[in-house]
């Protein structure tokens, strides 16, 4: 058993603190990683919330980069010594969507079986699976994917949620290609991230969208070729304009609102692509008018997590930072400990950083 200090959310909207986690050693398929750095993600925010479930108290943390520090005895595919990106994709293997070759839709991903406690015994719900502002966390060794360790802990870590989301939503999920248009709506952390990924596939033009000038300017140093505040100006006419009139050919929503995801399928061009990676509330519906639907052909789709598969995209982004060919640093507004992670959520919802990181 370890005796750890973790983060812990214990009621609903409640300010969050430090607590004295208790980690099993790694059974059957389990590895313990000393976490070196995790980023804070507004799904940890939604998670302190209520808004994924009331499993309460929850161990927050899961965006991470770390060192295997013990494995189970059947564990093969990591070691100790490894540097990992943890990730929520423990791919089974298995079930229907594996045996068709696409794994980055398994419906059985794997978590550890152990479960975590504070100091009283209270069984903790660790974050995606992963539960990593703390020292050390228990995972699933498919939860480990093992990447080069001349890469930053600070800045590995991010692939394990929202930069992979952002990347993933435009390359893997949108196929965004050599010459395309791109327009992002929302440029947040994952936002960006789309944007940098449509400039890494090729597209020549990249129009950024918000309604915040600051954001604005942070998506333009990600590779956004026009940029667009939809509190000014219509972004549908705006895209149109920055396109030929035609529209974009992918089109990404990246906020999770039914009005802005309307503004995305309306900027599309005839047989263009809406993604929607943006992650909406339980309430929300949204109407579009059916004969577009038709008549407009293409394809609305929604990315979860980048449509990734962790063994196959996090080294190869890592090399592709480590070749200076993505900046992975850029998103990182600034480095924290574990007692500054509910301040970090009160910057997050004030819009003044892209992450902040938590280094332990």
């Amino acid at each position: 058993m370890n005796e750890v200090k973790g983060v812990v959310a214990r009621s609903k909207g409640a300010p969050v603190g430090i607590e004295t986690i208790l980690v099993p050693d790694p059974g059957p398929g389990e590895a313990l990683v000393a976490i070196k750095a995790c980023g804070v993600c507004h799904t940890d925010l939604h998670y302190r919330e209520g808004g994924i479930n009331d499993d309460f108290p929850f161990l927050l943390g899961h965006e991470a980069a770390g060192i295997v520090e013990a494995v189970g005895p059947d564990v093969t595919g990591v070691a100790p010594g490894d540097f990992v990106v943890l990730n929520w994709r423990a791919v089974c293997g298995t079930c229907r969507s594996c045996r068709r070759g696409r794994p980055w839709y398994c419906f059985s991903t794997f978590n550890a079986t152990q479960k975590m406690t504070t100091a009283d015994g209270t069984v903790l719900s660790p974050a995606l699976g992963i539960g990593a502002f703390a020292e050390k966390t228990l995972v699933a060794a498919g939860q480990c994917t093992k990447v080069d360790p001349a890469a930053p802990a600070t800045v590995a870590g991010l692939l394990g949620c929202g930069v992979m989301a952002g990347i993933g939503a435009a390359i893997n999920t949108g196929n965004v290609g050599r010459g395309d248009s791109v327009a992002v709506f929302g440029c947040g952390g994952v936002g960006d991230a789309a944007i940098a990924g449509s400039k890494l596939a090729g597209a020549t033009t990249i129009v950024a969208v918000d309604i915040d000038d600051r954001k604005l300017e942070w998506a333009k140093e990600f590779g956004a070729t026009h940029l667009v505040n939809s509190s000014r100006e219509d972004p549908v006419e705006a895209i149109k304009a920055a396109t030929g009139g035609n529209g974009a050919d992918v089109c990404i929503e990246a906020i999770g609102l039914p009005g802005v995801f309307r503004q995305a399928f309306d900027a599309r061009d005839l047989a263009g692509t809406v993604v929607l990676v943006g992650v909406p509330r339980p309430d929300m519906e949204v109407t579009l008018p059916f004969l577009e639907v038709f008549g407009r052909g293409g394809a609305m789709k929604s990315s979860w997590y980048g449509d990734c598969l962790p063994t196959r995209d996090f080294p190869l982004l890592i090399d592709l930072h480590l070749q200076g060919r993505l900046d992975l640093g850029r998103f990182v507004s600034e480095t924290i400990s574990l007692d500054d992670v509910e301040e970090a959520f009160h910057k997050m919802e004030r819009g003044e950083v892209l992450r902040s990181v938590v280094v332990l």
